[in-house]
């Protein structure tokens, strides 16, 4: 893998949070779940079913989405609701897609922990026909939907799954963020550069947790770093008392610990904390880097680190955001990856003259730039360019290269991002890598 740096002048973050990654991850699994978030291998199969109405040559585009509205990755709902709605907002005003204005149907799956709403969600926006699905987020999330929806040739995007086994997973499922073996090797980069000798690791039993885990310690092993706990290790995503953990951990006697987890991080920190563990040289990742100033004491973080997939929103999309209405609660993780999950989509169906889950599954790829072509930066001038007869190359908020033949972003980017002493997460610098195909 290929892993380039760009410093940049750090500028503070308004709360960055994960997920699940999927975030969910080698995810997502490993997340995120997130998040960036579950277990499954790859099952290309599920793209070759057939469905009544997928293929139906249609100008009407419904935008499907599926959000964890409630759950542990609830607090990624805000970002990616006013992405949606700044998204289809952008999209109907300058024009639309093929002259009609895009409509949206939405469910809540919560989190991996409520399987039956999982899927309950996936079949109330399925029975909607919709063109295409933007979510869920969280890796474990997509484990347990993504055959419904790509067996019936409907495309869907994930803005947060970043499970590593996911690449590949459907000819019908895509995502706007980096698989975990980007957001893994930047992390056991970063420890091991930090000259970190022994390394604890305290991570959930989650696909997103425990893919990432192996991501890093492979990673940090290759440049000697010695894993002193957790390379085998797990805590149920349930576990609330994790004074255990942080004592097994203090004994392990790191000089640093990396903690994988979601909404757990928040007792888990106060368990090592209490345990005596230096809670100012932790490392957390996109599932956890998070704002904590009103969780924990003031300067209890100061000096740990976090990575996030995905670029550093600029002022401009998060004040755009923040113009949907929706109360973003400080967060703006996987807004911009889910903005351009959109955007790609409708571009897709401009792009094949319909909106039907065929046309856009077939021209995804090459709106991304996989093909070349004119560069655009927004829906109107893209739809421009494609009005013209010219190939496109959409260079859209996240900065991800086209998509490659896995429906993975080509090279992405993952930011760096270093705790002040009020426990909020500071935009230090990017790394890009380069996905693998293999």
């Amino acid at each position: 893998m290929v892993i380039h740096m760009k410093n940049a002048n750090p500028i503070t973050m308004r709360s960055v949070k994960k997920l699940s990654i999927t975030a969910t991850a080698l995810v997502a699994a490993t997340v995120m779940a997130l998040a960036g978030c579950g277990s499954g291998s790859n099952d290309s199969s599920a793209s070759s079913g057939d469905s009544s109405d997928s293929g139906a040559k249609t100008s009407k585009f419904v935008l499907g989405g599926l959000w964890p509205e409630t759950g542990s990755l609830a607090y990624l709902y805000p970002p990616e609701e006013a992405a949606e709605k700044l998204a289809v907002q952008d999209i109907n005003d300058a024009g639309g897609v093929l002259g009609n204005d895009v409509t949206t149907v939405d469910a809540d799956t919560s989190d991996a922990d409520h399987a039956d709403q999982n899927t309950s969600a996936a079949q109330s926006v399925l029975s909607k026909n919709p063109s295409f699905i933007i979510g869920p987020a969280s890796s474990s999330v997509v484990k347990n939907t993504y055959k419904s929806i790509t067996s019936q040739n409907i495309p869907m995007l994930s803005m947060g799954a970043t499970s590593a086994s996911f690449s590949g997973l459907s000819d019908y499922f895509f995502r706007t963020v980096a698989p975990d073996t980007v957001q893994g090797a930047v992390m056991g980069n970063l420890i091991a550069q930090d000259g970190v000798q022994k390394l604890a690791i305290a991570v959930f039993n989650d696909e997103y947790g425990t893919g990432l885990r192996d991501t890093v310690v492979k990673t940090v092993t290759d440049a000697g770093v010695e894993v002193v706990y957790g390379e085998t290790d797990t805590f149920d995503p349930t576990e609330t008392n994790f004074s255990s953990i942080a004592t097994a951990i203090k004994a392990a006697s790191p000089d640093t610990t990396l903690v994988i987890a979601f909404d757990q991080t928040k007792p888990l920190l106060k368990a090592l904390a209490s345990a005596g563990v230096d809670t100012k040289k932790l490392y957390f990742v996109d599932g956890n880097t998070s704002d904590y100033s009103d969780e924990i004491d003031a300067g209890l973080l100061e000096g740990s680190k976090g990575t996030i997939p995905g670029v550093n929103p600029s002022d401009d999309f998060i004040k755009r955001l923040e113009s949907t209405g929706v109360d973003l609660k400080n967060t703006t993780t996987y807004g911009a990856e889910t903005y351009d999950g959109i955007i790609l989509a409708a571009l897709a169906a401009q792009k094949g003259g319909s909106a039907d889950g065929k046309t856009i599954q077939a021209n995804m790829a090459a709106v991304s730039g996989a093909d070349g072509g004119e560069k655009c930066d927004s829906y109107k001038a893209c739809l421009a360019l494609l009005k013209d007869g010219k190939d496109i190359q959409y260079q859209g908020q996240t900065g991800i290269g086209p998509f490659n033949k896995n429906n993975d972003p080509s090279s992405a980017n993952i930011g760096v991002y270093t705790f002040d002493k009020d426990n909020k997460p500071v935009f230090d610098h990017t790394q890009s890598g380069d996905v693998p195909t293999d």
